[in-house]
């Protein structure tokens, strides 16, 4: 099958109010059923955020399967069952996991409303053409209007198993592979298949770095750069945790800004990135283009009174890539 979409991500936190507080100061409308509390964008989709009570920690990544006869095939070849999706919008649910023991729930057939229109967009002045006269901008101080979610960034254990894994089952395109050498590959930026229709440069990324596994980020599209800059400026009134940003990627060129929730996840607002149909073929890219910007907030790890060289960086992932598989190789070597 191929997923049309990421879905939603799914966490755990010992205090729902002050996720809500965060969310809402994100951008988010939120409510709560049952247990749970679940955030909203304005695309009409009936969550893309949910969070319920305990120990705090990720729990889950989900997609959206095009009909609930894609979720039974999938159910299927996976020896698994299609579920009703006991939430807000119902529908079905498909629940795997992925060679890092990452829960993956695929959803199908859920009730949505009609979409929030965005923010009106002033017109804009440029050295070339200046349409806005006598009309001063305004903006008036607000969150920033998520429309919907865009992607999440895994951290994997072993890059080209999970890269298999994922596009064995959802049709997943490579936009851009990076290397932290030559033919060392860390992970890939990947997107979904419509064919002709344009899709963004990548839902989901896996990233095969050193530390502990989880969820690097998850990232949730807004209205324009203003609206973002507004998103940054009320964060930041309301003393939330900066990540990094603002600034503008390399690999998806969109603009950025960073930020973490009470519980240590990373939440990104971004505006303004790629899109790209199944023709356009897959590119191999640095690790440099991975932690560098075209403008903006230099990457965390660059951004102390001695940061370390990216060259560096890119050499010690690389080496700790192939130890992983120099030993890898011994353990399979043994085991026949």
């Amino acid at each position: 099958m191929k997923i049309q979409d990421i879905a939603h991500v799914r966490f755990a936190a010992p205090d729902l109010a002050a996720m809500r507080a965060f969310l809402e100061d994100f951008g988010m409308h939120c409510f709560e059923d049952g247990d749970r509390l679940y955030g909203k964008g304005a695309d009409g989709r009936p969550f893309v955020h949910v969070t319920q009570k305990g120990e705090s920690q990720f729990l889950a990544v989900g997609f959206r399967a095009a009909d609930v006869e894609d979720l039974e095939k999938l159910a299927s070849c996976e020896g698994v069952v299609v579920e009703d999706l006991n939430e807000p919008g119902g529908g079905k649910i498909v629940r795997l996991s992925d060679p890092d023991g990452y829960r993956v729930e695929i959803v199908a057939g859920q009730a949505t409303s009609e979409p929030t229109a965005p923010p009106v967009e002033p017109l804009r002045n440029s050295a070339t053409s200046q349409p806005r006269l006598r009309k001063p901008v305004r903006l008036a101080a607000a969150p920033a209007h998520v429309r919907r979610i865009g992607h999440a960034v895994l951290k994997v254990r072993d890059f080209r198993a999970s890269e298999k894994w994922y596009k064995d089952r959802f049709g997943f395109l490579t936009s851009d592979e990076i290397e932290a050498a030559t033919d060392v590959p860390l992970g890939a930026f990947m997107r979904c298949d419509r064919g002709d229709e344009p899709s963004d440069h990548h839902t989901l990324f896996l990233a095969q770095l050193p530390g502990e596994l989880g969820l690097l980020h998850a990232a949730f599209e807004v209205s324009s750069l203003d609206d973002l800059m507004l998103g940054h400026q009320h964060l930041k009134a309301k003393k939330h945790k900066p990540a990094w940003g603002v600034g503008r990627h390399i690999m998806g060129s969109q603009i950025f800004d960073y930020w973490k929730d009470p519980f240590g996840n990373e939440l990104e607002h971004w505006t303004d990135g790629d899109l790209f149909t199944a023709a356009d073929p897959p590119q191999k890219m640095p690790m440099s283009a991975l932690l560098a910007v075209q403008w903006g907030s230099p990457h965390p790890m660059f951004a102390g009174k001695l940061p370390p060289p990216p060259a560096l960086v890119a050499f010690f992932t690389a080496l700790s890539i192939r130890v992983k598989q120099m030993f890898t190789r011994h353990r399979k070597g043994a085991a026949i």
